[in-house]
C-alpha cells in the first residue's frame, strides 16, 4: 500500500543510513492506523539489503518481529489455518527473551539485524525492562524499531535511547484517495463520516466503515450537542454497540468517541471547551483499561455515554 504521509519518515530514515552512525533504537511513533507497520517492515528491509548479500523475497531470517502471540492452543491452529483469531493482550518477557537469545549469534545472511516491536506499547512491565537491558548494551549491527501509538506508556529509560520518527495523519484529500481505493466506496458522505470520525487514521476510517459505525457516530454526536436527561440516548448507545462486543469493535468504538469530541472541542466555545478536553482524556484513559481488566459491555457502553453526557452544552456535568 502506498502511504501518502511516509514521505518525511522515509527522508529520515534514509539520510541516517547514509549516515556514518545509524543510530540502534527507534521509536515510530503516531495515531494507530498510520501505516507504522507497513513501514517498519519496509525499513527493516532497506536496513537488512547489503550490496552483495541475496536477500529472499519471502521472511527474512534477520528481521524479527514481536507482536501479539494467539491467545491459546485453538486461536494458535486458526491461525496456521489462516483464519482470523483471538490474540494475547500484551508482548511478554518470554518473548523478549527468546529474542535476546537469538542475539547471541550472528545475523545469518548480512552484518545487521532488525528486531521490530508492534506495538511496543503493549509490552508487559518485565518485558520493558528485559528490552531495556538490549537497548542500552545493543549487539553490533542490531536495530530496533518500536512501532508506538501511545509513546507516554513506554518506559521512559526506553524513549531516552531511541531516536523518535513521527507519522504525520493523513489529510483528508489523502484518506478520501485511500478509502475509495481500498474499500470501493464511492458515496461521498459516507467517505466524509469516516473521515471526520477517523482524525486522519486510515485505520480507524476503514474499521468506521467495516464495523458500520454510521449509527454510533450520531448517538455519540447526539450525546455531546443535546445531553441525555431520561437516559434514553445511552441506552440506544449501548444497543448500537452490542451485547457482546468484541474487543476490535469497542476499541473502534473509543477511538470513535475520542475523535468526535475532540472535533467537538475544536470549534466549541471556552466554557464547553474545557468539559469537552476533560471528557477526550477520560475516553483515552477508558480505552488504556478497557483491555485490561473484565467488564460488562453494556456497562462499559454506559461509562462512554456519560462521559459524552458530562461534556454537552445540553447538560451540567452529572453526579455519577
Amino acid at each position: 500500500m502506498n502511504w501518502p504521509n511516509h514521505d518525511g519518515p522515509w527522508r529520515q530514515w534514509r539520510d541516517a543510513l547514509t549516515s556514518e552512525r545509524m543510530h540502534h533504537g527507534w521509536l515510530l511513533a503516531g495515531k494507530s492506523g498510520l501505516g507504522k507497520h507497513d513501514f517498519a517492515l519496509a525499513a527493516a528491509r532497506e536496513l537488512v539489503d547489503e550490496p552483495g548479500v541475496p536477500q529472499p523475497a519471502g521472511e527474512h531470517p534477520d528481521i524479527i518481529t514481536l507482536t501479539h502471540l494467539p491467545k491459546d492452543d485453538k486461536e494458535e491452529k486458526k491461525r496456521e489455518e489462516g483464519k482470523p483469531y483471538q490474540t494475547k493482550r500484551n508482548i511478554s518477557v518470554a518473548q523478549i527473551r527468546a529474542m535476546q537469545k537469538r542475539l547471541n549469534t550472528r545475523p545469518t545472511l548480512g552484518s545487521r539485524r532488525a528486531i521490530i516491536v508492534d506495538p511496543a506499547d503493549d509490552m508487559e512491565t518485565s518485558a520493558s525492562n528485559a528490552l531495556l537491558k538490549s537497548l542500552e548494551e545493543p549487539p553490533q549491527g542490531t536495530f530496533f524499531l518500536l512501532v508506538t501509538h501511545r509513546p507516554s506508556r513506554l518506559l521512559p529509560t526506553i524513549r531516552s535511547r531511541c531516536r523518535i520518527m513521527r507519522f504525520p495523519v493523513l489529510n483528508a484529500r489523502q484518506l478520501e484517495e485511500m478509502l475509495s481505493q481500498q474499500s470501493g466506496e464511492t458515496n461521498p458522505a459516507a467517505l466524509e463520516a469516516a473521515r471526520l470520525a477517523s482524525g486522519g487514521s486510515y485505520g480507524a476510517a476503514l474499521r468506521f466503515m467495516n464495523q458500520d459505525l454510521a449509527p454510533i457516530a450520531a448517538s455519540i454526536g447526539g450525546l455531546l450537542r443535546e445531553g441525555d436527561p431520561q437516559f434514553t440516548g445511552r441506552g440506544e448507545l449501548a444497543r448500537l454497540i452490542g451485547g457482546r462486543p468484541d474487543r476490535e469493535r469497542l476499541q473502534a468504538v473509543l477511538e470513535l468517541a475520542q475523535a468526535i469530541t475532540a472535533q467537538a472541542a475544536r470549534t466549541a466555545d471556552p466554557t464547553q471547551r474545557m468539559a469537552l478536553i476533560d471528557a477526550h482524556g477520560e475516553l483515552v484513559a477508558l480505552a488504556g483499561q478497557a483491555p485490561t481488566f473484565n467488564y460488562d459491555a453494556g456497562l462499559l457502553a454506559m461509562e462512554i455515554g456519560t462521559l459524552l453526557v458530562s461534556a454537552s452544552g445540553a447538560s451540567a456535568r452529572p453526579n455519577v
